[in-house]
């Protein structure tokens, strides 16, 4: 089973049962963007927990939610029974918030059968689909196999070095008021503004109550940019909501792609990078 990089809950729920599948979720328990989840002590009936905070992230990095290496990444996968054929959907209970950063993390770590639940677990919940109480379980041990690709993925130092490339677009998914100075960062001791060069699209805007919006309106949103010929490089804060233009992105243009895993959360630190 071929699994698209957007889908409905109606799609999942008729492939609910196929033998492959697998559903994660990815909700946080907390986040910067004030979002408040309608949904909290409940999952979709069979998912397993796909934990960014404490287990699928770089625990040797002061910086928060950078990439585990390849083999932090293959044994927790394996503990939650993740095999290489398996066709994995994700979700979170802020409608589509840290989904897409763990579908990027899976195109990524080469398993390219990923796709993200629309409208996430509220959606799911509204149309009756099934649910329980959240839980964990034990999984037989999957043979899931984590292949790191490099080009998916930049660096502070690759970003400046390509700060002047006609043939490079960055895109910043903070607010404009984060990415102008005009608003102070959630964060400590960091600057305000942005990389320069960059350019400026709130991830709220690539969505409507939840849901990615129609493809004929992102089109119109990417029209605003320059970005015929350009491989796109995606930020934000700290690398959760860049993921959600980038999904956005990926619906919509055949562009490279790839993700600055730091974000601000590197780059605004300190006075090692320039600010606009």
């Amino acid at each position: 089973m071929k699994i698209p990089a957007l889908v409905t809950a109606d799609w999942l729920f008729e492939h609910k049962n196929h033998n492959n599948l697998v559903i994660l979720d990815t909700s946080p328990k907390s986040n910067v963007s004030n979002l408040t989840p309608v949904y909290t002590d409940i999952q979709i009936k069979g998912a397993r927990l796909f934990d960014m905070t404490n287990v699928f992230y770089d625990k040797n990095n002061n910086i928060p939610n950078m990439f585990p290496s390849e083999e932090v990444f293959t044994k927790e996968c394996q503990k939650l029974g993740i095999n290489k054929d398996s066709c994995i959907v994700v979700y979170d209970n802020l409608g589509i918030y840290t989904s897409p950063r763990a579908w990027w993390m899976f195109k990524t770590m080469g398993h390219e059968n990923v796709g993200v639940l629309d409208g996430g677990l509220s959606t799911w919940k509204d149309l009756r689909f099934p649910c329980e109480p959240k839980q964990s379980r034990n999984f037989k041990k999957g043979n899931f196999i984590a292949i790191y690709n490099p080009k998916m993925v930049e660096n502070a130092q690759s970003i400046l070095d390509k700060l002047t490339s006609n043939k490079k677009l960055i895109i910043d998914a903070r607010s404009k008021g984060r990415f102008n100075g005009t608003l102070p960062e959630p964060r400590e001791n960091m600057q305000s503004g942005h990389i320069p060069n960059a350019v400026n699209l709130p991830f709220k805007e690539v969505l409507s109550n939840g849901k990615i919006k129609p493809k004929e309106e992102l089109e119109q949103l990417f029209k605003n940019f320059d970005t015929e010929g350009k491989d796109l490089i995606f930020t934000c804060g700290s690398g959760i909501t860049a993921c959600v233009i980038l999904l956005a992105a990926e619906l919509t243009l055949n562009n490279v792609k790839a993700l600055y895993d730091g974000s601000w959360a590197e780059w605004g630190l300190g006075t090692k990078y320039p600010v606009a």
